[in-house]
Parts: structure tokens; C-alpha cells; sequence
């Protein structure tokens, strides 16, 4: 299989995301040809600023494998890592990772920063623009259509819900 043949699935798990009303991120982990950890972004359904699709896939690939350090693996993700899921990279030894869009805003594997260039134990290789006009569309689709349903939202303030 290819990185076009994983990131087409990653891009099917971040289609699922959008169809719940979340940002369509979708993520696998695959050893060799075998995918091994799936997940999508779930944070508005699960409530929870964790839940990005790239920490499900890393949680799933860890149980599936049965350890954490995932040093033969690759990550597959349609948006470019944030800070919070490089680290988890980093720290999941995970060598090589393959976005589709960048994030000019969150984007920490080149876009805003690299953390995978800084002097930590581990830093994978990463490739960038696999299928990106197909990940970049799915978001801009979706945020245009978010922004025709929900008027502008005011910042929270301490005791919202």
C-alpha cells in the first residue's frame, strides 16, 4: 500500500468526524501495510480538548500492539499536528509522520513551528501535502458551512458552560 491508500482512509474517518458535526480530522497508525490505530476527532461529542483524532489513533495502535512505544509505526493525519499531538508523536516514538493539509494556525510540524526539529530524544521525519487538496476542501466545506448555521460566537466568560 501506499501513503495515498492510508491517507484515503484517514480522509474516510475524517468525513465520519464532519457527518457529527465535528472538525474533520481523521488519523490512522499503520505497522508495515496493516493499519493499526484509527481515530477522528471527537472533541465536541466527547466534551473533551483531548480527543483529537491523532491521540485516538496513538491510543488504539498502543492497545493493539500491546506497548506504547510505536518505533516501527506510521502516523497518517489529514491536518497537520497540533503542539498537544506532536508531542504525543514525540513521546510515542512514533519515525515518521504524513499530513495532508497544513494549519497555518496550529500547525506544529512546520507551519507555525516544527517541534520535530528541536533537540528532543526523538524526532520523526515527516512529509507533508499527501492529498492535501482533498483534506484542505473537507475543512473549508465544513467551516463554511458551520459559519452559515451558527451566528458568531462571543468568547466564553469564567462559569459558562
Amino acid at each position: 500500500m501506499e501513503d495515498t491508500d492510508f491517507m484515503g482512509r484517514a480522509l474516510e474517518l475524517a468525513r465520519q468526524a464532519a457527518a457529527e458535526g465535528e472538525v474533520p480530522v481523521g488519523c490512522v497508525v499503520t505497522l508495515g501495510d496493516r493499519i493499526v490505530g484509527e481515530g477522528r476527532n471527537r472533541r465536541e461529542t466527547g466534551k473533551n480538548a483531548l480527543c483529537h483524532a491523532e491521540l485516538e489513533a496513538i491510543d488504539a495502535a498502543c492497545r493493539s500492539l500491546g506497548g506504547w512505544r510505536l518505533w516501527a509505526c506510521t502516523l497518517y493525519v489529514t491536518l497537520e499536528p497540533c503542539p498537544m499531538c506532536a508531542g504525543a508523536i514525540i513521546n510515542a516514538r512514533i519515525p515518521r509522520v504524513v499530513y495532508g493539509a497544513a494549519d497555518p494556525k496550529n500547525g506544529s510540524c512546520g507551519s507555525v513551528v516544527n517541534l520535530f526539529s528541536l533537540p528532543f530524544n526523538h524526532r520523526p521525519e515527516m512529509l507533508g501535502g499527501v492529498l492535501e487538496a482533498e483534506c484542505a476542501e473537507l475543512l473549508r466545506t465544513f467551516f463554511a458551512r458551520l459559519r452559515l448555521q451558527r451566528p458568531r460566537r462571543r468568547h466564553w466568560t469564567p462559569g459558562e458552560r
